[in-house]
């Protein structure tokens, strides 16, 4: 049971910072443009021989 005296506030700790890691993520615009990104990987237009 003293175990759980450490592990209740690790996890609490590491809780957190994936949630600010996440609000993070979300306040510098990483998922602004979902739908365009879907878009992109589908369409046909890329670049099978790039310039070395």
């Amino acid at each position: 049971m003293q175990i759980l005296a450490y592990l209740i506030p690790i996890s609490l700790l590491l809780g957190g910072v994936g949630l600010v890691a996440f609000l993070y993520t979300v306040r510098s615009d990483q998922y602004s443009d979902p739908e365009g990104d879907a878009q992109r990987i589908l369409s046909g237009q890329y670049d099978d021989k790039p310039k070395s």
